[in-house]
């Protein structure tokens, strides 16, 4: 989402350097170099309104979206329809109006690629927007849930790698979590379909060394039952019951490929493990013990994947406040 942003920004800056050059060698006179000035701002402010919509209706979280070709060639209309009615509004426009014209544009421009910008580094660096997309982490986030994810508190990344600094916490036990989903590639299966690029909510129920048991239903952490702590949902009417006749190490590595699903199934929602979550990973699950499809199912999640932490729920007005 922030790189969409710093995207926009920056191709709105590169317009409005070309702007102010054009209009410096006094070429805005010239009616094919303002109509084609003047066709690009449109184009370019359509699709930027057409993406903020598509971010508001999801809450921020541009994962959720599920766009189909009907939808596609829609925004595609929009933005042609709307550069062609500028192409021919410039095309028109007497010598007296096109100084008005570049300027109002200008500065659109001006405010468009520095909000943009702004907008881009604090969410990169501090809070992202999230909504929440599925019952799993009921009854703490519900479905609908608007809600703002603190990106620094884990420390800072440097763009393009994975250098952190300044950690201001480090990761714990129970902290709810939203982070990119742990998939190898696009063609990647688990949960019913390909989870490539989306972002996940959970909570950290395991750090990195400790050993991740389910038995009927119920969760071990190095070899102790976990107590229950409020949030936990458990709806299921029955368990399923059956133990892995697979050596230790085969069972660990296909859990850390990610293959433990294909294997066996809804099974490990009951019976599961044991296995150690290995070194700069987490083991993750969702409050909604039964209805979440987790680390049982896809493996631990990656230090690097997690954006932040779940900070404060600001959507609906009756939702307000900080989940704990």
């Amino acid at each position: 989402m922030e790189s969409r942003l710093f995207v926009i920004g920056v191709i709105m800056l590169a317009w409005a350097g070309v702007a102010k050059y054009l209009k410096h060698k006094n070429l805005l006179k010239n009616k094919i170099v303002f109509t084609v000035l003047h066709t690009a701002f449109a184009a370019i402010t359509a699709a930027l309104a057409l993406w903020l919509f598509d971010f508001v209706s999801t809450g921020g979280d541009m994962s959720a979206l599920n766009p189909t070709i009907g939808k596609t060639i829609f925004k595609w209309v929009i933005v042609l329809g709307l550069s062609v009615w500028a192409a021919i509004a410039a095309w028109r426009a007497k010598e007296s109006k096109i100084l008005k014209i570049f300027d109002k544009d200008y500065e659109w421009a001006d405010t468009i690629y520095f909000s943009a910008l702004l907008a881009a580094f604090v969410m990169f660096f501090f809070i992202q927007a999230f909504k929440i997309p599925s019952a799993s982490m009921e009854n703490t986030l519900l479905v609908g849930d608007h809600l703002f994810v603190n990106k620094f508190t884990y420390g800072f990344r440097i763009p393009l790698t994975q250098v952190r600094f300044l950690e201001f916490n480090k990761i714990a036990r129970g902290d709810i979590i939203v982070f990119l989903f742990p998939a190898k590639d696009k063609d990647q299966i688990n949960c019913g379909g390909p989870q490539y690029g989306r972002d996940y909510v959970k909570r950290v129920i395991a750090l990195p060394g400790e050993t991740v048991q389910v038995k009927d239903g119920m969760l071990y952490v190095n070899g102790e039952k976990v107590p229950d702590h409020g949030y936990e949902v458990y709806s299921a009417d029955q368990r399923y019951t059956f133990e892995s006749k697979e050596k230790q190490a085969d069972y660990q590595k296909e859990w850390e490929d990610r293959d433990l699903e294909h294997f066996y199934g809804i099974l490990v929602r009951d019976q599961f493990g044991p296995v150690t979550v290995p070194p700069n990973t987490y083991f993750a699950m969702g409050d909604n013990r039964d209805q979440s499809c987790d680390s049982r199912f896809w493996g631990p999640v990656p230090r690097e994947n997690i954006k932040g932490k779940v900070w404060f729920i600001h959507w609906p007005l009756s939702r307000i406040g900080f989940p704990k």
